[in-house]
């Protein structure tokens, strides 16, 4: 027995030594950051009369997924159909800043360069080019309207104690509450995931929009991903997002926001759960949404008063600007 403590002191002590993994790298600027970044992004095509979307994300240490959708990309001609998406590995070419795909059993060979994919068969003869394209929100700068109640627009007001900003974008940093609430309310917020190559899952680019600090629409970067209600977009454990609008990292993205608030009667009873809808870059991904209750982590509990906004700080660097509220 004493020789078994001793092992598992020891064998304590050694992984009490060993180092911490290395935090994954989070670049917050577009013109600083790896070789790979250029090759990420969405691209769009045709063959034989018949349109084509892809989505290239970056997973570090030069590899890729290339995840093809007929028809175009989310939001852009794609019917949503996820049995028609396909989803092909790649890697770092031997020329510089291209990556290298092999498709369709190994008959189709692509080459990206970061403005085309250049699509070849066995024989080197080209059957398809896919330009890269650059898509932004609609809503991007939306301006407020007069009746509403602005809480930061990088122009010297910003309503959020004790915030930080991001002084070389002008940007809010992650962990805010704003010194406003709300019941009945329509928001916009625009926001800018890190490029977390190397990270993965609830790691990559993690915050997240509460409501009232007590529902969460979660912000992720869930590029090119399946969209899962703990990705983009996603009602923690309550609705996955209609489609992953999700656009590619360092790339500013918007949420418009229309809440309902719960309702209650004369004693405090609860007489109807709050809903919500919710537009990611100008698309509908839920719509009059029932909120059962407070989102897991919320910092405020469900009760009958207005609440605050709440922008979630999770270790990663995300960043927010053009924030404003209409109260209904």
């Amino acid at each position: 027995m004493r020789l078994i403590l001793t092992f598992l002191l020891i064998s304590t002590f050694v992984q009490a030594q060993q180092p911490a993994a290395p935090k994954p790298k989070a670049y917050t600027d577009p013109a600083h950051t790896d070789d790979d970044f250029a090759i990420q992004g969405e691209y769009t095509g045709q063959l034989d009369g018949k349109s084509y979307g892809v989505q290239i994300w970056a997973q570090g240490d030069g590899k890729f997924e290339a995840v093809s959708y007929p028809g175009g990309l989310p939001g852009a001609g794609w019917d949503g159909d996820r049995s028609t998406v396909t989803k092909t590995p790649g890697q770092r070419g031997e020329r510089e800043k291209t990556a290298l795909f092999t498709v369709k059993d190994g008959t189709l060979k692509a080459e990206v360069n970061g403005q085309n994919i250049l699509v070849s068969n066995t024989d080197g003869v080209r059957v398809m080019e896919l330009n890269r394209t650059d898509r932004s929100s609609p809503t991007l700068g939306a301006q407020p309207p007069e009746n509403a109640v602005v809480l930061f627009d990088g122009k010297g007001v910003n309503r959020f104690p004790n915030s930080r900003v991001d002084a070389a974008i002008g940007a809010l940093m992650e962990g805010i509450t704003s010194e406003d609430t709300f019941g009945d309310c329509s928001l916009h917020v625009e926001f800018l995931l890190p490029y977390m190559p190397e990270a993965r899952g609830q790691g990559r680019g993690n915050s997240g929009l509460y409501l009232q600090g007590r529902y969460e629409v979660q912000m992720l970067d869930s590029f090119a991903l399946d969209g899962k209600d703990n990705e983009c977009g996603g009602l923690y454990r309550i609705a996955s997002p209609k489609v992953n609008m999700c656009l590619p990292p360092l790339t500013w993205q918007t949420y418009d926001v229309d809440f309902t608030a719960a309702k209650y009667d004369a004693e405090g009873k609860k007489t109807a759960n709050p809903r919500i809808t919710v537009r990611h870059n100008g698309v509908v991904i839920h719509e009059n949404q029932e909120l059962p209750g407070s989102t897991t982590s919320a910092p405020k509990k469900e009760e009958n008063t207005p609440g605050p906004i709440y922008l979630q700080n999770h270790g990663n660097p995300v960043r927010y600007r053009n924030i404003w509220v209409v109260r209904k």
